[in-house]
């Protein structure tokens, strides 16, 4: 396997430190120094790896997502469970990340989806990218509890799995706005009675 070159390094870490940061304070709160500082990269460098802030925002969620759906199909490549046991999977991992009040950029899409679509058309894209990315494996995990006899509902697949993101996304701001674990359980209670689940 090809190894990173120091470019490639040096803009991993930009994005990481940015990720970490923005997933706290959001986007508009957050400078570039204060991202350079903490990735450990001199002041100068920036626009020699990003166009402009806008275009560090892109690659960042980009990035984040490309972490995250990696995550997934991992859950969904699972030998041995049902389909029903690796969703289940995935929204206990959904919780454990965002359970944290101070998330350390593991909640990304929370923290600046709302805030970003309005300012940034492109990171808006990305975000949409993303966010499409996840409906599309729980739509898979969803059609495979069809198939193998784990999961039951009604309506269309598309449609249930933008519902139960929907659910979550939800849930995870008004985890952070009661500072209570209690929007995650009622989401889980949801889900499974949405997918006539009698257990996790």
């Amino acid at each position: 396997m090809a190894t990173a070159s120091p470019a490639q390094d040096t803009r991993s870490a930009i994005l990481s430190a940015g990720q970490a940061i923005m997933g706290r304070k959001g986007y508009s709160g957050v400078g570039l120094t204060e991202i350079l500082t903490a990735a450990g990269v001199p002041k100068g460098s920036f626009y020699h790896y990003f166009a402009s802030k806008d275009a560090f925002g892109e690659a960042m969620v980009a990035a984040y997502f490309e972490d995250y759906l990696a995550g997934m199909d991992a859950i969904i490549a699972r030998s041995g469970l049902t389909a029903a046991e690796r969703l289940m999977l995935y929204f206990a991992d959904w919780r454990e990340n965002q359970v944290a009040y101070d998330c350390q950029g593991r909640c990304l899409a929370v923290k600046l989806g709302a805030e970003v679509a309005d300012l940034s058309e492109p990171m808006r894209l990305a975000l949409k990218a993303g966010t499409g990315g996840v409906v599309s494996r729980l739509e898979a995990m969803l059609r495979a509890g069809i198939a193998d006899g784990s999961l039951r509902f009604e309506g269309h697949t598309g449609d249930v799995a933008a519902s139960l993101y929907n659910l979550w996304l939800g849930a995870s701001v008004m985890v952070k706005i009661e500072r209570s674990h209690e929007p995650f359980e009622a989401a889980l209670r949801t889900t499974r009675r949405m997918l006539a689940m009698s257990r996790a």
